[in-house]
């Protein structure tokens, strides 16, 4: 049996924002090819880590890799990056149509307009039918989805979402889901994504990290991880329990 490839690996990281709040990962692997959860409370530092993997953080200390190459927080080498898309939990999209907002990656990426990958992403999204629609007169659900579209367009290497689904009804979170399960399945992409939904978490995963406060207390297999946890906190939590 193959060994996976791995993607991201980080050691003795840490991040903090003076005395409010500092992230900590002792150690934290990512697979290539895999879907990893983040899962914790909010606050918790999912979404400082999604920025250090995507290399949007400064003043971070310890060492994180990306498959062989170290780099530098906050100036993640271009070729590197482009390989790399972060889907904001607050997107920001361009005033204009959402057909050109999810062109715009690859314009900027000066890759080939595909008109076909764009419209199967548009179609599988269901907002085909927005697609000339000005993206001031969206809905935040509809904003959220024409990131997505966006993010996939490019076909990144690297998927890193952060709370991608918080405005969607259950109908459209399905849709997601399935679409960049797909998407991962066919192109072996990683995709890291935070949420503090469980039953999506055990939904999507290959793996779940548990934050809490800014410490990584646990990563497992869903399985493992909801059944059997390892640290009372992670216990609480999965029991729907106010953890501190």
């Amino acid at each position: 049996m193959t060994t996976p490839a791995t993607c991201f690996r980080m050691e003795n990281v840490q991040r903090a924002f003076g005395d409010a709040f500092t992230l900590r990962i002792n150690h934290l692997t990512v697979e290539a090819g895999e879907t990893l959860t983040l899962l914790g409370p909010t606050g918790s530092g999912k979404s400082t880590l999604l920025r250090i993997l995507g290399g949007l953080e400064h003043q971070v200390t310890g060492s994180t890799h990306y498959h062989d190459t170290s780099f530098s927080h906050g100036s993640l080498p271009l070729g590197v990056r482009r390989g790399i898309t972060l889907v904001f939990q607050h997107p920001q999209l361009l005033n204009t149509t959402v057909k050109k907002n999810v062109e715009f990656g690859l314009r900027l990426r000066g890759q080939q307009l595909n008109a076909d990958q764009v419209q199967g992403i548009l179609k599988r999204l269901k907002i085909e039918q927005l697609q000339n629609q000005p993206v001031r007169s969206l809905s935040g659900g509809q904003i959220q989805l024409t990131a997505i579209a966006r993010a996939l367009a490019v076909q990144p290497s690297v998927l890193l979402l952060d709370e991608p689904t918080s405005h969607l009804d259950p109908a459209h979170v399905s849709l997601v889901e399935e679409a960049i399960q797909h998407e991962s399945a066919s192109r072996s992409m990683t995709v890291v994504w935070a949420t503090h939904n469980l039953f999506q978490s055990q939904r999507i995963s290959d793996r779940v990290a548990f934050l809490l406060d800014g410490q990584l207390l646990e990563v497992a297999s869903p399985e493992s991880l909801f059944n059997t946890p390892q640290d009372p906190r992670t216990a609480a939590f999965v029991r729907g329990e106010m953890v501190c």
